[in-house]
C-alpha cells in the first residue's frame, strides 16, 4: 500500500472541516471571473493561509474551471528541510476533502533524471504544496498528482527539473495527455509596503515578459525576492519547453490588504502560462 501524506495545516492555513473547506473554496472561486483563456499549461499561485492569499490563488484556479487535466505537477519550495535537487513523494496526499492519488509512473521516470529523487524530504510539514490541493480537488476530480519539492532553489536545478518534465511529457505514452504545472510561491517578505511594491514589481515584470533568465539575474542581484523563486523558474521553463508562448498576471496583493499592517508585508501574485 502506498504511503499517505496526511494534511498538516488543516485548521490553520485553511478550514479543517470538509464541509467548511468545500464551502470556503466554492465561495472564493465564485467571486472570480473566467477570462476565457485556453490551453493553459501553468499557474503561479501563492501559498499563505486562505485568509491572506486565497482570493489571489482563486483568481488563477478559476481560469481552469471546467478544464480537464490528467496530471497536475505542483512544484513547491522547501521551508523546513534542506537537501540538494528535487524531492518527489511517491505516495498519496490527503486533504480534508479526501485522498489524492499520485502518478507513480511519471514520478519514477522523473526520478531517473539527474538531481531528482523519490523521497519524503520536504514533504512532511510543507504547507506550500498542501494548500493548493483543495482547489484542485474542487475543480479537477480524478486528477493524478506529481508532488515536487525543490531543495535547491537555483537556476541549474530549475533547468534540470524543467527538462525532466519535458522529456517525460513528450514521450509517446504521455504526449496525448493534458498536464498542468503549478508553481507555488509567495513574493517579498517583511518589508514595508512601499519597498514590497518595488521588489514585487520586478518579478511581476519578469513573469510578464516570460523571461526566466532575467528573473534569475534579478534574484541573484537582490532586485527582487520570492520564497518560491525556484518553482517559478522551473514552471516558466517547463511551460516554455512544452510550447507555451504567453503569460498573464492575474492578481497581485499583500498581507496589508487584509491586516492593514504596512510595516511588514508579504507579497502575493497569481499568473498563468498558456499556448496561443
Amino acid at each position: 500500500m502506498s504511503p499517505i501524506r496526511k494534511a498538516q495545516v488543516a485548521g490553520t492555513f485553511y478550514p479543517e472541516s470538509p464541509i467548511e473547506l468545500q464551502n470556503k473554496v466554492e465561495q472564493m472561486l465564485s467571486q472570480q471571473n473566467p477570462l476565457g483563456i485556453k490551453n493553459i499549461c501553468g499557474l503561479v499561485v501563492p501559498h499563505a493561509g486562505y485568509i491572506y492569499s486565497g482570493q489571489i490563488a482563486a483568481k488563477a484556479y478559476k481560469q481552469i474551471d471546467s478544464a480537464v487535466y490528467d496530471n497536475v505537477f505542483i512544484i513547491s519550495p522547501s521551508h523546513f528541510d534542506y537537501f540538494d535537487g528535487c524531492s518527489i513523494f511517491n505516495g498519496n496526499y490527503e486533504s480534508p476533502l479526501g485522498l489524492i492519488k499520485v502518478n507513480s509512473e511519471i514520478i519514477e521516470k522523473i526520478a531517473g533524471f539527474e538531481g531528482m529523487q523519490i523521497s519524503h524530504l520536504g514533504h512532511q510539514n510543507e504547507h506550500s504544496l498542501e494548500i493548493q490541493l483543495p482547489f484542485l480537488q474542487q475543480l479537477i476530480p480524478g486528477f493524478s498528482l506529481v508532488p515536487i519539492v525543490m531543495g535547491s532553489q537555483n537556476y541549474e536545478t530549475a533547468d534540470k527539473l524543467a527538462r525532466a518534465i519535458q522529456a517525460v511529457l513528450q514521450s509517446p505514452e504521455y504526449s496525448n495527455q493534458k498536464n498542468l504545472i503549478i508553481s507555488s510561491s509567495d513574493l517579498s517578505h517583511f518589508h514595508d509596503l512601499k519597498q514590497a511594491h518595488i521588489l514585487d514589481k520586478v518579478i511581476l515584470d519578469d513573469i510578464k515578459e516570460f523571461d526566466p533568465e532575467r528573473l534569475n539575474r534579478n534574484i541573484l542581484e537582490k532586485k527582487t525576492e520570492a520564497c518560491g523563486f525556484g518553482p517559478i523558474l522551473a514552471g516558466m521553463m517547463a511551460c516554455k519547453l512544452l510550447g507555451a508562448t504567453q503569460t498573464k498576471i492575474l492578481s497581485y496583493g499583500t498581507s496589508a490588504d487584509v491586516n492593514n499592517d504596512e510595516s511588514q508585508v508579504v507579497g502575493y501574485l497569481s499568473a498563468l502560462f498558456y499556448k496561443n
